[in-house]
């Protein structure tokens, strides 16, 4: 068996970066030897601080614990670094099963939007839904980013919006009703962590495919529903995103539901 590797054979057969290698020759942590042209010749001593530096860098451990541990290990500390790992491990575990959760929830979620039937109005009773709401309206697409990247902040747990269905907007009733235009008022990103909340109770509820100008139309569509069949109108109108920009760049691919709330 070999005694000594060039960083090249390290690089390979380890899986380091070759400037990862470099950088801790730099700090200190490994002494590689010189050839006389210049070479550096990994010990493997030098391997074993590079596999502990690579396992430990891997679940987050920083380079001045890590430095602590080589340069001053003994029974004791190697335990306490193992627990530590063990308790490391196990909060990676967590984040990787509600990452998981998470994929699953919003694959369903877009396969549900799939399913939806379209230009339907029907009635649905909806729990109250707990949200973080920012009172501020927007004109355009670019405006409403903005105002979403703002919401996202509120909840630094979250881990992603594609595909959530869990965006929404406020469209004023009064300016819909009396110009006929599309005014919004507010953006809602529904969490069950949010200090929110959007009222439960009974909605009027159409879905549609494609651009966001037709929620204008669909919109006075269930305003005249209500009338024709004597529900009262009791707040704005509601607009989820089921299917936008996060899940796809076609705008024809894009699915939205109006929810009017009534009694």
């Amino acid at each position: 068996m070999k005694n000594f590797f060039k960083i090249g054979e390290i690089s390979k057969l380890y899986g380091i970066g070759v400037d990862s290698i470099r950088y801790y020759e730099e700090i200190g942590i490994i002494k590689p030897q010189r050839s006389e042209s210049g070479y550096r010749y990994y010990s493997i001593h030098d391997i074993w601080r590079l596999n502990v530096i690579r396992d430990l860098r891997s679940i987050g451990f920083t380079m001045e614990q890590i430095r602590e541990y080589l340069d001053h290990h003994t029974v004791l500390s190697s335990i306490s670094m193992l627990e530590d790992e063990k308790n490391a491990i196990a909060k990676q575990i967590q984040y990787l099963q509600k990452l998981q959760k998470n994929v699953e929830h919003r694959l369903h979620n877009i396969h549900s939007a799939l399913s939806l039937p379209l230009g339907e109005i029907c009635l649905m009773n909806i729990p109250p839904r707990h949200c973080h709401l920012l009172p501020e309206g927007y004109k355009n697409e670019e405006e409403m980013d903005v105002l979403i990247k703002q919401l996202i902040n509120l909840n630094q747990n979250r881990l992603y919006i594609i595909g959530s269905n869990q965006i929404g907007t406020m469209i004023s009733l009064p300016s819909l009703v009396n110009k006929k235009v599309l005014s919004y008022q507010s953006v809602f990103l529904i969490d069950e962590e949010g200090e929110d909340i959007l009222a439960g109770g009974h909605y009027l509820c159409v879905t549609y495919r494609g651009d966001y100008r037709q929620s204008s139309y669909w919109g006075q569509e269930l305003i005249q529903y209500a009338h024709t069949h004597n529900f009262k109108v009791l707040g704005n109108l509601l607009e989820i995103l089921w299917i936008d920009i996060h899940t796809t760049s076609d705008e024809s691919e894009y699915i939205t539901q109006l929810q009017l709330p009534i009694e």
